[in-house]
């Protein structure tokens, strides 16, 4: 028989725009289920970047990665959701009364009202070519642990934030830290570019790494080939991190008729897409003058749930008033 979850908000999605989205649900009165294809909370944060320094959330001068989703879990708790992990949404259908969604493990959850937080859906790294088949011999696309690296000469690939803040991370741990960078200018923020030319890490722009070799026993990495103006330079290197972002898909969320543009979803200023009782919000949406940052991502949660309340409980009013308010 199929399994039926019901609630009064479906969320799809458990990265830390869904569970935010959670939280002030809950605090809004609804009841909530959560359904997300990774087999733990925190998205891509929780998958790729656990200890990674988080800048630019509000109220947190740095926090981790782990530590962030640790406190987003603990406040989302208070809505008593439940979460269906390692499950993926397959199929959605509405109508006047709600919506459904069928799941791939056969079961569907039944809910008043879906809200869309799958961030850029499901990921894949953009691939390194010169380091194809050294995944687990000292290549990563992620950093999921700093001690990995200590004493370890570390080269990191890639122009853009997370190659910035993995080279600035790793610097007080490994042995050596290098930046290659195809290019003369950096993608990230001002402030990364800033940290790392600060640091004692050597930053070689204008260069592409060409060939990677073995230790003497054929295994694990040694040496990294980088060509620079024609020139080959090798460097010591235990470890590589690929840090050239990664190809996002929307998977299923494509084939429901939702208005797209760019693999992202298109919403209004109230968070709503082009289907009735579904709403979107994080990085998985598309708006004018939209900014792709975890503090946007909290607004337009609050933003979404506030607009889709008077929809489930017609006559209700969209802002409920500040949650600092005494009753």
């Amino acid at each position: 028989m199929t399994q039926i979850t019901t609630a009064d908000l479906a969320i799809v999605g458990a990265g830390p725009t869904g569970l935010f989205a959670t939280y002030y649900a809950g605090f809004r009165g609804l009841s909530v289920v959560v359904v997300d294809s990774l087999p733990e909370l925190g998205g891509q944060i929780t998958a790729m970047y656990p200890e990674k320094q988080i800048l630019d959330v509000a109220g947190f001068p740095s926090v981790s990665g782990r530590d962030l989703v640790a406190g987003l879990v603990e406040q989302a708790a208070s809505a008593e959701p439940a979460y269906l992990l390692s499950r993926t949404a397959t199929g959605l259908s509405v109508d006047e009364t709600g919506i459904g969604l069928d799941l791939d493990d056969g079961g569907r959850i039944e809910a008043g009202a879906l809200l869309i937080t799958a961030g850029i859906g499901t990921f894949a790294p953009r691939p390194l070519p010169a380091a194809d088949g050294w995944v687990g011999r000292g290549v990563d696309f992620f950093v999921p642990s700093l001690a990995a690296y200590a004493d370890s000469d570390v080269v990191v690939v890639g122009g853009g934030d997370s190659a910035l803040d993995w080279a600035v991370h790793l610097e007080p741990v490994a042995r050596s830290v290098t930046l290659v960078h195809r290019r003369d200018a950096f993608r990230g923020h001002e402030r990364s570019v800033a940290r790392l030319r600060a640091s004692s890490a050597r930053i070689i722009t204008e260069a592409q790494v060409s060939e990677l070799r073995a230790a003497a026993d054929g295994g694990w990495l040694a040496e990294v080939d980088v060509v620079r103006a024609g020139e080959v330079e090798t460097l010591a290197a235990q470890r590589l991190v690929a840090a050239l972002g990664f190809i996002a898909d929307l998977g299923p969320i494509q084939e429901w008729g939702i208005a797209t543009d760019h693999r992202h979803v298109v919403v209004d200023e109230q968070m709503a897409t082009s289907l009735p009782r579904v709403f979107a919000a994080g990085d998985v949406v598309e708006h004018p003058g939209k900014v792709r940052l975890i503090a946007v991502g909290f607004g337009e949660a609050a933003t979404a749930v506030n607009n889709l309340v008077p929809v489930l409980r017609p006559g209700a009013h969209v802002f409920p008033g500040h949650s600092s308010e005494g009753s």
